[in-house]
């Protein structure tokens, strides 16, 4: 991979691969699930916390050293194991329930998953008799020309007689490289009599292992297919799939609509019945039920329903927008609240603020919550009316109903009900906000 990170933790549609992998055997509910690590030990433990045990190889000494690590944790346990591949993000729950069924009703010793390739490069193939019976799985490097020829390969997934196997870990012959191959376990098998049994998939892509980043990429642009396939068959439109990008960790509700161009990403979920795109951003967001968001960019947000974003703004973390609130063209909104049915139409800046029930924020309004040093808030009440291009010299607060004048300056607090306008801005007297009377 030409990498810092370790291959298995590289990211498959937002997950990364291993993580796809112990999802997928997540649902057989095994007894145990071992990691044997090495090479980037730690960052794997890091990345997937106590959800698993670990075992550790401490040099690379092949598959089937890295399986002996493992039994410290697990000899004299389970009956059997499975072992699989890290590098496989798009094998599937299923595939890996059938391997182990098939393995439990044969009795077999070793039970592998093989599949029928046009292209067999750089994988080890399965060596049959005359009759069909499993023989052996030779590597590709060790190969010879006939053997290169067949096209049935090993997929990286076994079920192992447990008692058996231990035994046999021990025995496995060192190759050339100074590794001891998993896959020797066949050839010892069906020399000592034992049964060997084996399930053919239909779909290479599957299996496929990812060892560099052309097979990145093409793993990526399976799994995508996979999550809009599966947003689609559950109600969400999808005008354009090859240029919608979805992460395999979002969830959409029905009825939603995804318009081209659009990323969604991370820990988002969006609710039903909502418009998103064109060419919009979204990663760990929560997106209540009709909302619409175009061409922008939400970070680490919440929208309530009914909330409309865009175009061209830009929601950053900790933005909470509840229900009804309309933010317009350019606007940026950091770390704040922006209460219900609140107006924010034009190129505005709200950040560390706290924005009351229907207030309406008048084009080029910002608050200046950064003195330099510290950051500070801003608080707006209840129907309040910012004219434009009014500057919130933070810490400062609007008071309900209250009202500031067009290219206003607020460096002090503003008292309800009251308008203020000027630089510095200063209450009017005999003035009343826009609609107050209205209000009242």
């Amino acid at each position: 991979m030409r990498s810092q990170v370790p291959k298995a933790l590289h990211p498959v549609a937002g997950k990364a691969m291993l993580r796809h992998v112990l999802d997928a055997l997540q649902g057989l509910h095994l007894s145990f699930m071992v990691v044997v690590v090495g090479h980037g030990a730690d960052q794997v433990r890091q990345a997937l916390g106590e959800t698993v045990l670990y075992a550790e190889q401490p040099e690379p000494l092949g598959t089937g050293n890295a399986v002996l690590q493992a039994r410290h944790l697990l000899g004299g346990g389970p009956r059997h194991l499975m072992v699989v591949n890290a590098d496989m993000p798009l094998v599937q729950e299923d595939t890996l329930r059938r391997a182990m069924e098939h393995h439990a009703h044969t009795g077999a010793a070793v039970t592998i998953v093989t599949c029928l390739r046009d292209d067999a490069e750089g994988l080890g193939r399965l060596l049959r008799s005359e009759y069909g019976a499993a023989l052996a799985v030779i590597e590709e490097a060790e190969a010879t020309p006939e053997q290169r020829a067949i096209t049935e390969t090993n997929e990286g997934i076994y079920c192992l007689d447990a008692e058996w196997v231990w035994e046999q870990l021990e025995h496995l012959p060192k190759h050339r490289n100074n590794e001891h191959y998993l896959t020797d376990l066949v050839g010892l098998a069906t020399a000592t009599g034992r049964k060997v049994s084996t399930i053919t998939l239909a779909d290479p892509y599957e299996t496929m292992g990812v060892n560099d980043r052309v097979q990145l990429a093409s793993a990526e642009s399976v799994m995508r297919q996979r999550v809009r396939e599966r947003l689609m068959l559950a109600g969400v439109t999808i005008i354009d799939p090859p240029s919608t990008f979805v992460d395999a960790t979002v969830e959409i509700g029905p009825d939603s609509v995804l318009l081209p161009n659009t990323t969604i990403s991370g820990q988002t979920s969006i609710g039903q019945n909502c418009r998103i795109g064109p060419g919009s951003m979204i990663s760990d967001c929560r997106i209540a039920d009709g909302c619409e968001v175009v061409a922008s960019m939400l970070e680490s947000a919440t929208l309530e329903d009914g909330v409309t974003v865009g175009p061209f703004s830009h929601l950053r973390p900790g933005s909470h927008i509840e229900a009804g609130v309309h933010l317009g063209n350019y606007v940026e909104v950091k770390n704040s609240r922006i209460g219900r049915d609140t107006k924010v139409g034009h190129f505005s800046y709200l950040g560390d603020a706290t924005v009351g029930r229907d207030v309406n924020i008048g084009a080029g309004a910002i608050t200046c919550n950064f003195d330099g040093v510290d950051k500070h808030p801003t608080h707006i009440g209840d129907g309040a009316f910012i004219g434009c291009d009014t500057m919130l010299v933070a810490p400062v607060s609007v008071g309900e109903g209250a009202a500031t004048g067009a290219g206003s300056v607020v460096t002090r607090d503003v008292p309800p009900g009251v308008l203020a306008a000027g630089s510095p801005a200063r209450p009017v007297p005999g003035r009343e906000p826009p609609g107050h009377a209205t209000r009242e």
